[in-house]
């Protein structure tokens, strides 16, 4: 994997001028709505109207879709007819004459507010893999916002990555569009995009790079009968920067493959190659202890919680992580029936989840952290993940376990939990910005670490911290201190 310096594969690096006009492309994406993109105004056809007729229209127009009015089973209806639609309609039977234009549209359009930041647009884009975007005024449809008219906003545009990505034919080439997601981190940070944001996006991207893998590797028999998942920060959807593999594969019950521990194994060997690094504790495909059947799983799960010895001491952190699990690729309704059955065995278990809880407040503060993050010629490292992300997102996974949040992120995992009557809304609102803080700031110190060809690492030294970085940290560790203290209450810890 290249370090973070480096220019992705194939590419040369930028000068100077170059890296300054990105920033600049970068900072207009901060600002800039969907109304400021050039947004082509709309071309409406009947749905009646057969493809041919419709082709002349746009050839006389120039044009490459038309928006389809029509009257559907539920009233009327708006579509879009694309020349991709085209070429799938020439394959009917029907001649195009004869053909009516709704039987060639689609009709489940993608929109957008025109008020709506340009990134939520270039997020749906990737998200929902479109290239047009309807644009619409409250309910006033004010025309079609395409790639192209949004590629000049975005250095190293995520939809050519995106693009990149589904069209790689082997594990190099997905290797490459994995370095241009490093390096759009880099982009997207530095110009001062929220990290909420910058997760949401990578996150996507880094879910389509894993399932394209598995795609190339596993043979559609396998992907048919299983699921793989990705599972811990990954799982998420809040890791930035690549760090170990947290993989598992649910086998439908009954399914046998003979090559699967050899598929397993060049997975995980390919995910090295693209940037993930192998998880020391063996928490990845490779590992038959991390390839489950559903009745294997539930047996596993059951260790996890009752059982005695070495899955006993390692059951909290391994379904800490399951819990996080979410699917990649395959049948998705698998993980659904897993989460089942660990709703199932963790009924009645309070014991075990005030247990299980406790590891929101197993790091101790160092004395006087307070007085040291203040102090600008402190060199003792202050870890932002044990003092500070961690016991947020393990308060809010406990609490979830404890009253059947199946949300999958932090901060959906909130949402709900204020939405059951089980926190105040503004404690979650201070976690959530409390835990957006942190990851911002650690993000900005482990790319710092990585330009000096350093491993990224979760510690920061107080004496390189900036003066606006100070005081909101400051304001985060207390949130997280409160929330320590009322996790002990919550759970009840002393009586452990």
């Amino acid at each position: 994997m290249n370090d973070a310096g480096a220019a992705p594969p194939g590419e040369r690096r930028p000068t100077p001028g170059a890296a300054a006009d990105s920033q600049r492309e970068m900072l207009s994406l901060v600002t800039a709505r969907v109304r400021d993109a050039y947004v082509r105004k709309p071309f409406y056809v009947d749905g009646a109207q057969d493809l041919v007729s419709v082709c002349r229209q746009l050839a006389e127009r120039h044009l490459t879709h038309a928006l389809v009015r029509d009257r559907g089973p539920a009233g009327e209806r708006l579509g879009i007819f694309t020349t991709t639609n085209l070429r799938d309609a020439l394959l009917r039977p029907e001649p195009p004459s004869q053909l009516p234009v709704r039987e060639a549209a689609r009709f489940d359009i993608v929109a957008v507010q025109a008020d709506a930041d340009l990134f939520e647009a270039l997020w749906l884009m990737v998200r929902h893999r479109v290239h047009r975007l309807l644009v619409k005024d409250g309910e006033a449809v004010l025309g079609v916002l395409g790639q192209l008219d949004l590629v000049s906003f975005v250095a190293n545009h995520s939809h050519i990555i995106g693009v990149q990505i589904d069209d790689a034919a082997g594990v190099d080439e997905l290797a490459a569009a994995s370095a241009r997601v490093d390096h759009l981190v880099r982009l997207l940070h530095g110009s001062g995009i929220r990290i909420e944001r910058v997760t949401r996006l990578v996150s996507e991207l880094n879910t389509r790079l894993i399932a394209r893998l598995w795609s190339l590797i596993a043979p559609p028999e396998l992907v048919a009968n299983s699921c793989l998942l990705a599972m811990g920060s990954e799982g998420r959807g809040e890791q930035i920067l690549k760090t170990d593999q947290d993989n598992a594969l649910l086998l439908r019950e009954g399914f046998e493959f003979a090559a699967l521990a050899e598929v397993a194994q060049r997975f995980s060997a390919a995910l090295v190659q693209l940037g993930w690094p192998p998880c020391p504790g063996g928490i990845m495909l490779s590992n038959p202890l991390w390839r489950h059947t559903p009745a294997s799983l539930r047996e596993r799960m059951r260790l996890w919680i009752y059982g005695q010895g070495p899955e006993a001491a390692e059951g909290p952190m391994h379904l800490a992580i399951f819990f996080d699990a979410a699917a990649v690729a395959g049948d998705a309704t698998l993980l659904e029936a897993a989460r089942t059955q660990l709703a199932q065995l963790l009924s009645g278990a309070d014991t075990y989840l005030a247990r299980f809880a406790a590891a929101a407040d197993q790091f101790q503060e160092p004395g006087g952290w307070f007085s040291r993050l203040t102090s600008k010629r402190d060199e003792q490292p202050l870890d932002l993940k044990k003092l500070g992300t961690f016991p947020i997102v393990h308060g809010v996974r406990a609490l979830s376990l404890q009253y059947g949040v199946r949300a999958p992120s932090t901060g959906e995992r909130l949402a709900a939990l204020v939405a059951a009557g089980r926190l105040d809304e503004p404690q979650a609102r201070d976690l959530l910005e409390a835990l957006h803080l942190l990851m911002s700031v650690r993000l900005t110190h482990q790319l710092a670490q990585r330009e000096r060809g350093e491993a990224a690492s979760n510690e920061v030294r107080p004496s390189e911290l900036s003066t606006l970085e100070r005081e909101p940290l400051h304001d985060a560790l207390a949130i997280v201190k409160r929330f320590r203290a009322w996790l002990r209450q919550h759970f009840r810890f002393d009586t452990l």
